[in-house]
C-alpha cells in the first residue's frame, strides 16, 4: 500500500515538475502581450491590463519563497548547476523547497492512509529519492540529445565560416537556427559572452554543464586553433566525421546490448511483480516477510542482491568508446 501511494503522489508531483519547465515561455508571452497592447493603437493614459495571477505563478512564487529557506545551505547552491545541466527553469534552493514540499505532503497522505508515521516517512524518502532520481535521467538524456545534435552543428559552423561568417556570428546562428538543447546551450554562450566574458570563458562554461567527452574535444580544438591559427572549418570538418562515427558505434553497440539491458529490467521488476500480485491474491501472504525478524532478514539480502545484480549487469553493457 506504501509503495501504491508514493508511486502515484511521485507521479503527480513529477506531473507538476514537467508543467514547471514551461516556466521560461511565459515571460516571453507577457511581453508579447505588452508588446502587442502598444502597438494596438490604444491611448497611452489608458491603464494597462492587469495580469491574472495564475496557480502556477503562486506555485512558483511559493517555491520562491520557500527556497530562501535554504539560502545559506551550501549544498544548495551546488543544486543549480545541476538545475542547468537537466534544463529545469528552477534554483537550486527552489528544487530543494519543492523536494521538502513534496515531501510533506506525499508523507502525510500516506500516513493518513496507512495509519503508520514510519509509513509517512518512508513514502516521503520514495518520493525524494525518486525526483532526483528524475533529474539525474534528465541530465542524462540531455547530454545525449546534445551529442547526437553536435555533428550537424560542427557542419553548419564550418560551412558558415567557409561563407565569411565569423565565430561569434557562427554560434549566434546555431542558438537560433537549431533545436533545443544545443540551441540553448549557445544561447547561454552568447548570453554569458554579451555580459563580458571571455569566448575561452564561455566555452569552457559550457563544456562543464553539457559534460560530453566529444564537445570537450571541440571546445580544445577551437582554443588550440585561436592561439596558433589555421583552417578552423577543416579541423571542424574533421572532428564532424569523428563524431559522427562514435554516435554511429555507440548505436550498434547499444544494439547488441539490448538483450543484457533487458535482462537487468526483468531481473529488478519479477521479484516486484510477483509481490504485488501475491498481494492481490492474498493480502496476508507476505506478512512473515515483512513482520517475522528472520523474513525481514531474508527481505533485506534480497533487495542487496538485486541491487548488486542491476549493478553488475549495467557495468558489463555499458561499454565506452
Amino acid at each position: 500500500m506504501i509503495f501504491v501511494v508514493s508511486l502515484i503522489s511521485t507521479l503527480f508531483i513529477l506531473l507538476i515538475l514537467i508543467f514547471l519547465l514551461e516556466y521560461r515561455s511565459r515571460n516571453r508571452q507577457a511581453l508579447a502581450r505588452r508588446m502587442r497592447y502598444y502597438a494596438g493603437g490604444m491611448e497611452t493614459t489608458q491603464e494597462a491590463p492587469k495580469e491574472r495571477i495564475t496557480l502556477k505563478q503562486r506555485f512558483l512564487n511559493l517555491l520562491h519563497g520557500g527556497g530562501r529557506l535554504f539560502h545559506n545551505i551550501r549544498h544548495a547552491h551546488g543544486l543549480d548547476f545541476k538545475m542547468q545541466q537537466a534544463g529545469i527553469p528552477l534554483l537550486g534552493t527552489e528544487f530543494m523547497a519543492l523536494l521538502l514540499l513534496s515531501a510533506i505532503i506525499v508523507g502525510a497522505i500516506a500516513a493518513v492512509i496507512v495509519k503508520k508515521w514510519y509509513g509517512g516517512i518512508l513514502a516521503a524518502i520514495i518520493v525524494v529519492a525518486v525526483e532526483y532520481i528524475y533529474v539525474l535521467v534528465r541530465i542524462e538524456r540531455r547530454s545525449s540529445s546534445f551529442t547526437n545534435q553536435l555533428g550537424d552543428c560542427l557542419m553548419m559552423v564550418a560551412n558558415a565560416l567557409r561563407a565569411g561568417f565569423s565565430f561569434l556570428q557562427a554560434m549566434d546562428m546555431i542558438s537560433k537556427e537549431m533545436e533545443p538543447p544545443i540551441s540553448e546551450e549557445f544561447q547561454h554562450v552568447m548570453r554569458d559572452i554579451g555580459l563580458g566574458a571571455t569566448v575561452e570563458r564561455a566555452l569552457d562554461d559550457m563544456d562543464k554543464r553539457v559534460g560530453s567527452p566529444d564537445f570537450s574535444l571541440v571546445v580544445t580544438a577551437v582554443l588550440i586553433q585561436q592561439q596558433v591559427g589555421g583552417d578552423l572549418a577543416q579541423i571542424l570538418d574533421t572532428i564532424s566525421e569523428t563524431i559522427q562515427d562514435r554516435i554511429r558505434m555507440r548505436r550498434e553497440i547499444k544494439t547488441l546490448t539490448t538483450q543484457g539491458r533487458m535482462s537487468g529490467w526483468i531481473l529488478i521488476l519479477t521479484p516486484i511483480a510477483l509481490a504485488l500480485f501475491m498481494t492481490s491474491s492474498d493480502p496476508n501472504y507476505l506478512d512473515p516477510l515483512f513482520y517475522h525478524p528472520i523474513g525481514q532478514i531474508i527481505l533485506a539480502v534480497t533487495i542487496c542482491m538485486e541491487i548488486i545484480g542491476a549493478i553488475v549487469i549495467k557495468r558489463i553493457v555499458d561499454i565506452e568508446i
